[in-house]
């Protein structure tokens, strides 16, 4: 089996003492490139070492990270504009809205978010979109701003079946990860729904392991276990 990691935060702490032997483990399983969404700032400089290390096998974004989103916002929306000039860079990520872990920047959030989809479409990238608790706010902007050509993938998809058809309608693909895996978590049944050519699949490793591993740091061959179900 082939497969692509869409969604990986690879040069997150958590991976620093083992990190090219995950890299390789995940080879070995199948896992034919790694996709690097951008958090802020702090974590351009490992996700362009990874870049450099393994050309042509991880793959970076860039973008703000809505948690990251702070009073600051501006100042760090100019490094990631610069680093988008240099053509780098596969797609304008993770970007979006968050009204479960962050709730003191919303209006923020949504300003960030409008700037960095009208620069995805200039430059002709996808996007990665984080959208906890915010499906309907982030189809809401997409559908006002009607960016023509404008597409990604609605990371960690968690929403109801009405908002995946709302997205797919969009022209964007729903990243599946972990979640799936969760006995309660109701995903499943979702997407034995949807079709399968609007499906992505992803760890968002370090976070949300799958089953059997739920709880623990989320490797990048775990995607294998998502594949499987």
């Amino acid at each position: 089996m082939q497969i692509i990691d869409t969604h990986l935060h690879l040069y997150a702490e958590e991976y620093h003492a083992d990190r090219k032997a995950l890299i390789d483990a995940a080879k070995h399983d199948g896992v034919v490139y790694m996709l690097l969404p951008n958090i802020d700032s702090a974590s351009i400089a490992g996700l362009k070492q990874l870049a450099e290390d393994y050309p042509h096998y991880c793959l970076p974004m860039m973008g703000l990270h809505p948690c990251y989103v702070k009073e600051n916002f501006e100042e760090e929306l100019s490094i990631v504009e610069k680093e988008l000039k240099t053509g780098n860079y596969i797609a304008v990520g993770e970007i979006g809205m968050d009204r479960y872990w962050e709730l003191d920047h919303i209006s923020q959030q949504e300003e960030a978010l409008r700037i960095q989809l009208k620069w995805a479409h200039e430059l002709d990238l996808p996007v990665a979109l984080h959208t906890r608790n915010a499906n309907d706010e982030v189809i809401s902007i997409l559908r006002e701003l009607n960016l023509p050509g404008l597409r990604g993938v609605f990371h960690c998809f968690s929403g109801s079946p009405e908002q995946a058809k709302a997205m797919i309608d969009l022209g964007f693909y729903l990243g599946i990860g972990g979640v799936l895996t969760y006995k309660n978590g109701g995903v499943d049944k979702i997407v034995a729904e949807l079709p399968l050519d609007h499906i992505v699949l992803e760890t968002d490793g370090p976070y949300l392991s799958p089953v059997p591993h739920r709880g623990k740091r989320n490797l990048p061959g775990y995607i294998l276990h998502v594949a499987q179900n």
